[in-house]
């Protein structure tokens, strides 16, 4: 499977909670994470959701806000991922961040006055955070 979305998360649906029009699925990752997502039941249905099933989580780099100083429960986000920024790669607007936590690494794009405000550098801890309607799951045809 080849994608744009720098954000690629293979691994095994653990829930899936069923919804008239949305369902929330949750898939781990081999390096442990939790991904939450919120689909329609439609596409929940039609790809087979259901606990033990192998899926992916897609989710661009520009959907990942980068925060540091903060926990889990000072944000409505689904997704908060603790880890350390292993890179910050400067472009004329932009900057790419990549976090590392466990095993997964996650690319976010931020601006570069943000990467300079936040402080981000290699090293530095930092959470990657993302809304559950901002992931797209998707499984092996």
């Amino acid at each position: 499977m080849q994608t744009s979305a720098r954000n690629q998360f293979a691994g095994e649906v653990t829930t899936v909670t069923h919804g008239a029009v949305n369902d929330e699925v949750t898939l781990r990752t081999a390096d442990g994470l939790d991904i939450v997502a919120i689909i329609t039941h439609g596409s929940a249905t039609a790809l087979g959701l259901a606990a033990g099933k192998k899926a992916f989580a897609l989710v661009k780099a520009s959907s990942i806000i980068v925060m540091v100083d903060v926990a889990k429960n000072q944000v409505s986000a689904r997704n908060c991922i603790a880890g350390t920024v292993t890179s910050v790669t400067k472009g004329a607007v932009n900057s790419e961040v990549i976090i590392g936590a466990g095993g997964a690494q996650i690319a976010a794009v931020v601006t570069n006055e943000s990467a300079e405000r936040l402080g981000l550098a290699a090293g530095k801890a930092a959470t990657a955070i993302f809304k559950a309607s901002s992931v797209i799951i998707g499984v092996q045809s």
